[in-house]
Parts: C-alpha cells; structure tokens; sequence
C-alpha cells in the first residue's frame, strides 16, 4: 500500500473511529499494529491526515483492516466489513 493510498483513505478521525468500532484501547492498537504508543498517542492528538512514515501508517491501518475493518472512500467513514473477524483484546 503506498503513502498516498493510505493517507487519501485513512485520516486520524476514522483510525479513532476505527479503533472504537472494535472496542480497542491504543494500547491494544500498539500490540496489534506495532506501532508504539507514543507514536499513536501523538497522531490521534494532532487529528487530521495521518502522518508520519509511510510505514506507519500502514501498520496502523493494516492493523485496523485485519480486524476487520473497512476504510470508506469517501475519508469520513468506517464500517466492519461484511463477515469480517474481530481479533484482539476489548477496551
């Protein structure tokens, strides 16, 4: 997934959204994605587009994906993909 893919698709709203939906704590995100926890606590803090390396964002996102997530189009939304496994620890 490039850079552009993953900011014109994921912005730091829908990873909050995203993150909720599955009941996930950033601490679970942390464990899921690998990303560590100042790097999720400074993104979701600064909102907007979600920055940082490339690589980032798509653990971030790969994370939330695999969970079963899916990222709308249209850059405002997220849903659980039809049939989708939700895997990881509860809030």
């Amino acid at each position: 997934m490039s850079i552009l893919k993953v900011r014109k698709m994921a912005n730091i709203k829908q990873i909050k959204a995203a993150r909720e939906l599955l009941g996930w704590s950033q601490e679970t995100l942390v464990e899921m994605s690998g990303v560590s926890i100042s790097t999720i606590k400074r993104l979701e803090a600064e909102g907007g587009d979600l920055g940082g390396r490339p690589e980032t964002g798509e653990k971030i996102v790969g994370a939330l994906e695999k969970a079963g997530v899916e990222f709308l189009d249209d850059g405002q939304g997220v849903r659980l993909k039809p049939g989708g496994l939700i895997r990881g620890r509860r809030k």
